[in-house]
């Protein structure tokens, strides 16, 4: 694929992923800290996200099987998630912690444990989408190509 198609693809498909609300403007803030003299910077922080998100998953998922559920270390947990999603612009897995923190202060499990399934379903599509988005990144650096901004 030419340059030009690679770039057009980015454009596309970086559009549908603000469009489809996966994406949010924090994610072009972090796009814009990207320069030449850090030119992995996004993919640097994305990675980080992904290890603390995976994290705090399996935190989640062991918390919530437990006989007595401590919902405020839950809570914690969903808290940081949040923050951590909301720093690199994942706005659906941000959305879910919402109703995920009201339940745990409703102490309810069952309802924690539809959200963690929630979360979990969002988490894997975001990182399912950037890790495309980061591939053809690659490729449009390969073929010589500058990637294009997309505000």
């Amino acid at each position: 694929m030419e340059v030009g198609q690679l770039q057009r693809s980015f454009v596309e498909y970086m559009t549908s992923l603000f469009r489809e609300g996966f994406l949010d403007a924090q994610f072009c803030q972090l796009q814009q800290l990207q320069d030449d003299s850090n030119p992995d910077f996004v993919v640097e922080v994305v990675s980080l996200f992904f290890e603390d998100s995976e994290r705090l998953l399996n935190d989640l998922t062991m918390a919530l099987d437990q006989p007595n559920v401590d919902f405020k270390q839950v809570d914690a947990h969903v808290h940081q998630l949040k923050g951590s999603s909301s720093s690199v612009g994942a706005q659906r897995v941000k959305n879910c912690c919402v109703p995920f923190r009201n339940c745990c202060e409703e102490q309810n499990t069952e309802a924690c444990l539809r959200c963690l399934q929630q979360i979990k379903q969002e988490y894997l599509l975001v990182k399912n989408k950037l890790q495309t988005l980061f591939e053809l990144e690659q490729q449009i650096v390969a073929a010589g190509g500058a990637i294009p901004m997309v505000q």
